[in-house]
């Protein structure tokens, strides 16, 4: 039995390796389940309108028994319908964002350059119309009389 940088050689270390194996995650995009192979989503959202279906069925008494179970049963319907449908691969919620996405998006787009304000290009009369002077004058005066660089305010 030899001894490697990689471990030990061997039908012994063969055991020893086997040992140190890890497994990679390769199923990050896929939900955990949770409950009767429910993800959590699902779960809580199943959860949530069997509460609201029942809060329904309680508490709208005055109303008829067939308009109670109706409600009660369009929730229940609507909620299921939500939890468990999944055109595509996403969830109904999904789809409703895209659609509400899309339907307050304009559909084409047009560029156009905006006409500047004339009063922004143009002088204005009170301000004439000669050049203006630069703030800028030379820190020192060359030997030779030019002006010369660096400048200086």
């Amino acid at each position: 039995m030899a001894i490697s940088s990689t471990g030990v050689s061997g039908s012994a270390g063969s055991a020893h390796r086997a040992r140190w194996r890890h497994e990679i995650p390769t199923h990050l995009d896929v939900q955990d389940k949770a409950f009767c192979g429910l993800s959590v989503r699902q779960v809580l959202y199943l959860t949530s309108g069997v509460a609201v279906s029942y809060g329904l069925w309680q508490h709208a008494v005055a109303l008829p028994t067939s308009l109670r179970l109706g409600l009660a049963m369009s929730c229940l319907l609507l909620v299921a319908a939500v939890a468990l449908v999944r055109p595509g691969g996403r969830g109904l919620e999904e789809w409703t964002v895209v659609a509400a996405h899309y339907a307050t998006v304009p559909g084409e787009a047009v560029w156009r350059p905006r006409e500047p304000a004339p009063a922004r290009w143009r002088p204005a009369e009170d301000r004439g119309t000669g050049w203006a002077e630069s703030p800028l004058r030379p820190a020192r005066p060359s030997a030779t009389g030019e002006e010369s660089a660096p400048w200086a305010c």
